[in-house]
């Protein structure tokens, strides 16, 4: 696996660790090259026109969808809608379904971990209903206890929105065990897997959840696409979220009549590009194969978690239980601000995030403001570690004797 990073471009041309996958992804050259390819001899406006390169352009844009479709075991390809990201399709959820659904008294609840994104809508959207947010939080192992499950989800529960891997602790959620308890008190679940999905099969049938989103540029793609799954029954139900360009069917003077699924939910002209280049990530992906993938990444991050532990001053955010961990992993180094901990780590060639990484919640609950996060991917090395901690150990010599006194 160590040999995938020859795949990679920027990481060929640049004497850089890469650990900032949770938030970005790089993209290897066949994906540059497929997109590359469609803007230079496959570029048109999709569903528009009758010439013979917009038609090519539509044909390229649906057997995306048909390739996503049966990448997440979806029934049907009317089921997947574009987006340009994860965060515009849980807005979509929140608008569309929530704000026709929900009425006072009924609860959404979520993980005290959600993205801000799987979180600020559902504010919004419990206050223009009068209904109630309530949140699963979780134990000292930054897990969700059954009883936490158990007792936040109740019959009162009309929503339940959770992520299915923690992008700050990392912590892989048992959701299946929360979709068939949800469902059993009547609620639909919201699945984030923006931070799974890049790292494990999603079947979305055999998950069960409602309404399942993503974000390409976690898993390889550009930047600017996104996927949202819905149960057919659901979204035939659902009001458009943007409305106009191909999302109509008849406009009148007073009244307009929209599109069946999926154009109802994809306004404007869509990122055909986008979609060309996830497709691309989804066939690396499957080159490589979601076994040596996650095989690769645990051999990595069991050793990165296990250099860190040698370091008495680190501390880590991070689940005690192997199997219930993904590909993140949160550190401070005790008593220095995780912002001049990673410009320093950049001085040296090492890229990690540093900030609250839109959970403030989280971080609150926490007790802290943020933490550098390490974020794993296939591409990634021990050299890339081992450049970590060399890294963080010049952090901490620059001020340990100020943290001594």
């Amino acid at each position: 696996m160590d040999e995938l990073k020859k795949d990679f471009p920027i990481l060929n041309s640049s004497n850089v660790a890469y650990l900032d996958s949770g938030a970005t992804t790089q993209k290897p050259q066949a994906v540059i090259d497929a997109v590359d390819k469609y803007y230079k001899t496959q570029n048109a406006n999709p569903h528009r026109g009758a010439y013979s390169l917009s038609i090519e352009a539509t044909r390229v844009y649906e057997e995306g969808r048909e390739k996503i479709a049966q990448f997440i075991s979806s029934e049907t390809s009317s089921q997947i809608i574009f987006t340009k990201n994860a965060s515009e399709a849980l807005n979509l959820i929140a608008y569309s379904y929530g704000l026709e659904n929900l009425k006072k008294d009924d609860e959404v609840v979520l993980s005290i971990m959600e993205h801000h994104s799987n979180l600020v809508p559902w504010q919004f959207v419990t206050k223009k209903t009068n209904s109630k947010l309530k949140y699963m939080y979780i134990n000292e192992n930054f897990e969700l206890s059954d009883e936490e499950i158990y007792s936040k989800i109740t019959d009162n529960t009309k929503i339940v929105g959770i992520t299915h891997v923690s992008n700050v602790t990392g912590t892989i959620n048992d959701v299946e065990k929360i979709i068939k308890y949800a469902h059993k008190k009547g609620a639909i679940v919201v699945l984030d897997a923006s931070q799974s999905i890049p790292h494990m099969k999603i079947d979305v049938q055999k998950l069960d959840a409602d309404f399942v989103v993503f974000s390409g540029h976690k898993m390889l793609s550009p930047l600017g696409i996104g996927v949202l799954y819905g149960k057919k029954n659901i979204l035939e139900n659902m009001n458009p979220f943007l409305m106009g360009g191909d999302m109509i069917e008849y406009v009148y003077e007073q009244e307009t009549t929209f599109a069946p699924l999926p154009s109802k939910f994809e306004a404007g002209t869509q990122n055909v590009g986008g979609v060309v280049g996830l497709c691309a990530a989804i066939d690396y992906i499957e080159m490589v194969g979601y076994e040596n993938i996650q095989k690769h990444e645990k051999e990595v991050v069991n050793y990165a978690i296990n250099k860190l532990k040698e370091l008495d001053y680190i501390k880590l955010y991070i689940t005690p239980n192997e199997s219930n961990h993904s590909a993140v992993v949160s550190f401070n180094i005790i008593g220095v601000h995780p912002h001049d901990v990673a410009s320093i780590l950049d001085a040296n060639g090492v890229c990690v995030r540093s900030g609250n990484h839109c959970a403030q919640p989280l971080m609150r609950y926490l007790g802290i403001d943020s933490t550098c996060r390490a974020s794993f991917y296939l591409y990634n090395t021990k050299e890339d570690v081992d450049k970590l901690v060399d890294s963080i150990q010049k952090a901490y010599k620059m001020f340990e004797k100020y943290l001594s006194k």
